[in-house]
């Protein structure tokens, strides 16, 4: 028997595996995909727009 057709001592079974869940393989948003990233900085006006709303929108 060649060294290839030889059984092996450890098989695939027998290998301790470490799963990982904390591992992010795709992130949850890119970089260019901020506010910064457009461009645009935390200079915001949102709570003026929220302060003015009309009254039919409740």
């Amino acid at each position: 028997m060649s060294r290839l057709e030889q059984p092996s001592e450890r098989t695939d079974d027998d290998r301790t595996v470490e799963l990982v869940d904390e591992v992010a393989v795709i992130p949850d948003q890119t970089a260019d995909d901020t506010d910064r990233g457009w461009g645009e900085y935390a200079d915001s006006n949102d709570d003026r727009l929220l302060a003015d709303r009309p009254p039919h929108w409740g």
